[in-house]
């Protein structure tokens, strides 16, 4: 359940405290914004290969509303997610892409419509495989593995980092006033039964 809002919660500390929480191999690469105006707790778009740094953004109004470790971990799981983002690793879909946008600039030049088409066409497939690879539920699956890693070099135990993101899934849902995605039900059900055995002391596979 979303935590009472915090009035004494200052944007710019807690931008602050966040960007510390970090680590240094991802601080660079990231950027906290707060936009009141956008609908979604937290937004987190698709990094760019030409972009220097990824811009996450925070509804501020709802974000106070969530309890500590479930913003610490939704900012680790952020970060751990855009840091698996892979575009420039040589791959078939990788050379698809190429393929189809040298072929496009050569037949526009040539004014080749047909092989102008084809080659729009190669680039769209590539494109399309790209974000079905970087939405793959294995990716999410090792994103949140990444921010349970992340949060325990921030002093976080793992059963307690693993319970934190997934109320940190309920909570979001609920502030955003929507049920959860099938990919966030997933996520929320593999954490809770992570959480299950690890508070069992069974050992598990579920992450990556």
């Amino acid at each position: 359940m979303p935590a009472v809002p915090d009035p004494s919660l200052d944007p710019h500390r807690e931008i602050n405290r966040l960007l510390n929480l970090v680590p240094a191999s991802g601080r660079h690469k990231v950027q906290l914004l707060i936009n009141n105006a956008q609908a979604a707790v937290l937004h987190v778009p698709v990094p760019r290969p030409w972009q220097r740094h990824h811009r996450l953004s925070l509804n501020f109004q709802l974000w106070q509303q969530l309890e500590q470790a479930q913003r610490d971990l939704l900012v680790l799981r952020s970060v751990a997610w855009v840091m698996t983002v892979r575009w420039l690793k040589p791959e078939p879909y990788q050379g698809l892409m190429a393929i189809g946008l040298l072929g496009t600039g050569i037949e526009f030049l040539q004014a080749d419509f047909v092989g102008l088409a084809t080659g729009v066409g190669l680039t769209a497939l590539g494109g399309v495989q790209l974000w079905r690879r970087n939405h793959s539920p294995q990716r999410d699956l090792e994103a949140d593995s990444g921010a349970v890693r992340l949060a325990q070099r921030r002093g976080y135990g793992e059963l307690g980092a693993i319970e934190a993101l997934a109320s940190a899934l309920e909570a979001v849902a609920q502030l955003e006033q929507r049920p959860l995605s099938f990919e966030e039900l997933v996520r929320c059900q593999n954490l809770k039964a992570l959480a299950r055995q690890r508070a069992t002391g069974a050992r598990s596979s579920a992450f990556p």
